[in-house]
């Protein structure tokens, strides 16, 4: 399989090129800066430098994937566009490429679909508040995700950790997972690829959780 991956450099991203490599993948990792793509040299990696935001600069990073994952994310707490913007230039990249498959990830925070009360009305309202500028930058990109032709998936993580990969995953299509708070960057990579060949998960919303 040849896989594209955009926001390569960050933790969960850089986790999906790692998991990728190690299931016999040809792997595009689409960075701004080389040096900060933490993955030793691989024969089956590409390291493409490109700006997201420009369609042109990353339709050859896109061209012939059978699966393109979008790892972009906030930074800080202030007003950002990157998922919304990023996102919006990888569907266009895509649809002038022919490439079909996309899966972005997203949160399960800002979703309240399945919490218990507790979580629904006391914790997620002040989880919202402070963290409102990212989470409506990836509303956006969730909505704009949504409306597209593509074969999308849309993964809907809780908090992530650095923990090891375990393999002990649940998920939930259109609600969140109750009662599990946490995944690690390893566990949720592990998902995101498994993702590709589930024909039942396209156009779904899923939220993923340790299990």
């Amino acid at each position: 399989m040849k896989l594209t991956v955009f926001g390569a450099t960050g933790g969960t991203g850089t986790e999906v090129v790692r998991k990728g490599l190690a299931l016999g993948y040809q792997v595009t990792a689409v960075v701004r800066d080389p040096a900060r793509l933490d993955v030793p040299a691989h024969e089956r990696l590409e390291v493409v430098t490109a700006n997201v935001f420009v369609p042109n600069e990353i339709v050859p990073a896109v061209s012939g994937s059978e699966l393109v994952v979008s790892a972009l994310g906030p930074h800080g707490r202030g007003p950002t566009t990157i998922c919304r913007d990023g996102t919006a230039s990888i569907m266009s990249a895509m649809d002038t490429a022919g490439v079909r498959r996309l899966v972005v990830v997203s949160n399960s925070g800002m979703h309240t679909e399945g919490d218990g009360v507790f979580t629904r009305r006391i914790v997620k309202p002040i989880l919202i508040r402070v963290l409102r500028d990212g989470y409506a930058d990836m509303a956006a990109m969730e909505d704009q995700v949504a409306a597209s032709g593509l074969e999308w998936t849309i993964v809907r993580p809780p908090r992530l950790t650095t923990g090891p990969h375990t393999g002990r995953i649940t998920s939930s299509v259109g609600r969140n997972v109750r009662g599990s708070f946490s995944i690690s960057r390893a566990d949720l990579a592990d998902y995101v690829l498994r993702t590709a060949g589930d024909s039942a998960l396209i156009r779904q919303a899923v939220s993923v959780a340790k299990a």
